[in-house]
């Protein structure tokens, strides 16, 4: 291999595994989506935040005195107050899918962690055949990581 071609495949091992990390810490953590309405919205000495994840959605009721006067928006949702979680099911029994209105909701509710791991089960393979193509210097497991990317979505 030349040395042009073993910078592009140390380029590629390293997107790889940033996109790998970037998609284990998108699946594990809880603060996807963080909602800060203004902290004086509702003229009350409270306000609601919320934030949500892949798992779990929470809202957290603050008191407008405990935040940074110089904060505009309610939070930061690390403050004391009343919190309320909500976890996402996604694979329920059969005496818990009341909880779902529609079969259809409980359906895409699965559908998206079934794809989510795929696709991390897509990126592990690629990765293996990255480490795969360094270790043995053939170029055939780059094409096949290629796809495995590809498809996964990264």
């Amino acid at each position: 291999m030349s040395e042009v071609q073993e910078g592009k495949i140390k380029l590629a091992f390293f997107v790889a595994i940033v996109g790998v990390v970037l998609t284990v810490l998108g699946l594990g953590t809880e603060y996807w989506v963080v909602l800060s309405p203004p902290k004086n919205f509702y003229n009350n000495q409270t306000c609601l935040a919320a934030h949500y994840g892949l798992w779990k959605g929470c809202t957290r009721t603050l008191w407008v005195a405990d935040i940074d006067p110089e904060r505009e928006s309610c939070g930061p949702a690390e403050l004391p107050g009343e919190s309320n979680c909500t976890y996402f099911k996604f694979y329920t029994t059969g005496e818990n899918a009341v909880i779902f209105q529609k079969t259809t909701e409980k359906s895409l509710n699965v559908a998206a962690a079934m794809m989510a791991l795929f696709g991390l089960f897509l990126m592990v393979t690629g990765a293996i055949c990255i480490t795969t193509a360094l270790s043995k210097g053939e170029s055939f497991f780059l094409k096949a990581a290629s796809v495995c990317f590809i498809l996964s979505g990264e």
